[in-house]
């Protein structure tokens, strides 16, 4: 068995003249190997069986020879793919999982069936080519280029992939390499890998963006540390997906899912300061801060956007008005375009934040600063750590919407960023506990986040509107006056609906 450490890129055609010289310069030897044309086919069972075991399985043939491939579960952060994977040489090109050693396969499974019900269920063709390289102290690492297509029944997705893959030695000189690359390339981390792409079009799934954040997949017998590790995960997996979900189809929806992200891997670093020393992620949280700020024009673009649908009834008071249709054409002209955009995600400074993100997971960094007291409280159960975590926002919560009288709108939009931040901790850890009890409790809270989105809107339209007293202006001003007043109505409700349910996690 050999265990695969990877690192992944997606870059264009146009850097690729300029990888071979980086290399040279990183490296105190270079082998460049023949070009090959490699011929791929990954099988499955009609019902999936193998994905839902993420267990991957590959024949490849080139030059007329083939080999099979199993790749078992393994883990996947930021561009770096760490998976068991076991070869063996085949005749011709279908698997023989009898070959195998049966005890690769997870518990349970039935070797002779699947065997009996395999079909071929995607392919990549790509020609690699690549280079050995050897650092000064001594660390060989594979260079390789692949140039293709991955094609599932009449569908078909370029293949232009770099991969960086530790053959022997440190892996810190991987991260290294993978550094130079970045610093000196508009590249971007791939976190997808061939099989998966394949997959989708298989499936016809295409990729698309979540609804909302979600809930990190926790388990009541992880440890705190184990529950920080996955949720840095899960937000990094996250703003990768959006990433790439913004370079098959850029809307601003999108972008809102990546400031999500990133809101939730920040969220994290706080969360668990019990093990995360602050003064420990000051470059990362800066880092992150600097990617928010770089995004923080997405929700007024969201709004102008609602301004001028016509699916919204803002459209039909909008349009009569001339000027202030004027004034929001000329907000949305000066908006970053979808290149501008594309540049962050290509760019040195957000791949290398990625970077460093899955280098400080991978490593373990929050463990540099640690006592005998965080040893201890990483190995605590995360169950048992929960509730007094949740507690604490509860507490905060408890306090934003506990005056008797109706808030004001400007009160609403104060606590909003407060609200928000709030909740997170419950898309960290909500996992934990019962799902109707956890929605029941969530539900109104999300109601009034959802509500104070809106009444930013009314605000942000209402400011657009003021120093022009002509007629159609005040007719607008006087509609967002009763859509304000009918808002506040319904997020009132919500408010005095928090006091009734009972926090989930006590029960």
């Amino acid at each position: 068995m050999d265990t695969e450490i990877e690192l992944k890129f997606l870059v264009s055609e146009a850097v690729i003249p300029s990888i071979p010289a980086l290399i040279t310069q990183f490296a105190k030897t270079v082998k460049n190997k023949p070009a090959r044309n490699l011929q791929n086919a990954y099988f499955d069972t009609p019902s999936r069986e193998l994905r839902a075991l993420d267990i991957g399985l590959r024949t490849r043939c080139c030059d007329g020879i083939c080999e099979q491939t199993i790749k078992l579960a393994g883990e996947n952060v930021g561009g770096l793919h760490q998976r068991p994977e076991y070869n063996l040489p085949i005749d011709g090109n279908r698997p023989e999982l009898h070959d195998f050693d049966a005890s690769i396969w997870p518990h349970g499974v039935q070797v002779d069936a699947l065997a009996d019900n395999l079909y071929p269920l995607f392919s990549t063709n790509f020609i690699r080519r690549t280079w050995l390289v050897e650092t000064q102290a001594g660390t060989e690492i594979e260079v390789v280029l692949d140039k293709g297509e991955v094609s599932a029944n009449a569908n078909v997705e370029p293949i232009c992939e770099l991969e960086i893959e530790l053959v022997k030695g440190e892996r810190s000189e991987l991260f290294s390499l993978a550094e130079k690359l970045i610093d000196n390339l508009p590249l971007r981390m791939g976190y997808y890998s061939k099989a998966a792409r394949g997959y989708r079009l298989a499936d016809d799934q295409p990729l698309k963006a979540s609804k909302e954040i979600g809930l990190v997949p926790l388990s009541n017998d992880d440890s705190q540390e184990r529950a920080l590790e996955k949720c840095l995960s899960y937000g990094i997996a996250f703003v990768q997906k959006h990433e790439q979900c913004y370079f098959q189809k850029p809307t601003l929806k999108t972008l809102k899912r990546v400031t999500d992200g990133v809101s939730l891997i920040r969220h994290s670093l706080w969360l668990f300061s019990d093990i995360v020393e602050k003064q420990a992620t000051e470059r990362l949280r800066g880092e992150l801060k600097w990617l928010l700020s770089e995004l923080s024009w997405v929700e007024t673009a969201i709004q102008l956007k609602t301004f001028t649908s016509k699916k919204h009834a803002y459209y039909k008071k909008i349009n009569a008005a001339p000027e202030l249709t004027q004034v929001i054409g000329d907000l949305k002209s000066i908006q970053p375009s979808i290149d501008d955009v594309q540049a962050i995600f290509t760019s040195t400074r957000y791949n290398l934040l990625l970077l460093d993100l899955t280098i400080w997971l991978t490593e373990r960094g929050w463990r540099q600063s640690w006592g005998q007291a965080q040893l201890q409280a990483g190995e605590q159960p995360i169950h048992d750590l929960a509730a007094r975590l949740l507690d604490y926002d509860w507490q905060e919560m408890k306090e934003l919407v506990e005056p008797q009288q109706p808030l004001a709108s400007e009160q609403y939009l104060q606590l909003k960023q407060r609200l928000e931040r709030n909740l997170l901790s419950g898309c960290c850890l909500g996992a934990l506990f019962d799902e109707s009890l956890r929605m029941s409790f969530r539900a109104p809270w999300l109601d009034i986040v959802h509500g104070t989105f809106e009444l930013f809107t009314l605000d942000y339209l209402g400011q657009l509107c003021q120093g022009n007293e002509s007629e159609q202006f005040i007719k607008i001003q006087a509609w967002l006056t009763q859509k304000t007043d009918s808002l506040l109505s319904a997020m009132e409700q919500s408010r005095e609906a928090t006091r009734d349910v009972q926090p989930y996690w006590r029960d």
